[in-house]
């Protein structure tokens, strides 16, 4: 492997490392806020804040290994690794960090899932509008109401 390109490729992986050793931290410690970047983004876990902490702070432990296993690959790779090592640390660290963090975000997506929704508030429906036929509190008073009084 040409030098240059094993040091890009080094540097990639731990940068790869600690962005997801850092998202593994903030999301143990439920510090990671909903964003567009980083974290567990699945339908459930975006579902609610609660769900969304849950997620990223049960993915943390397999999300840290990944970046691990990232950070350490490309340490290798910028260390000197060369020839045939270089390709083997290569793709035992790309493969690795991926199976990992595909894994932390299958078992984050599962635990967002398995969050309850919060209880939705009091209706403020008043039986009044004309939608209100299709909404399961508000069925009695349309049927006491004379069709058209609307």
């Amino acid at each position: 492997m040409p030098s240059s390109l094993r040091i890009v490729l080094g540097c990639l992986l731990v940068l790869v490392g600690v962005a997801l050793i850092t998202v593994a931290l903030l999301g143990v410690r439920r510090r990671l806020p909903r964003n567009r970047w980083a974290g567990v983004r699945t339908a459930a876990s975006l579902r609610s804040d609660a769900a969304f902490t849950v997620a990223n702070q049960v993915a943390a432990a397999p999300l840290g290994a990944a970046g691990a296993i990232a950070a350490a690959g490309g340490l290798a790779l910028l260390a000197g690794a060369d020839g045939a090592l270089a390709w083997a640390l290569l793709v035992v660290s790309a493969v690795g960090t991926t199976v990992l963090a595909g894994v932390g975000g299958l078992a984050g997506d599962r635990a967002a899932a398995a969050v309850q929704p919060a209880p939705l508030g009091p209706s403020a429906c008043t039986g009044t509008c004309a939608g209100c036929a299709l909404v399961a509190g508000c069925a009695e008073s349309n049927a006491a109401s004379p069709a058209g009084s609307v």
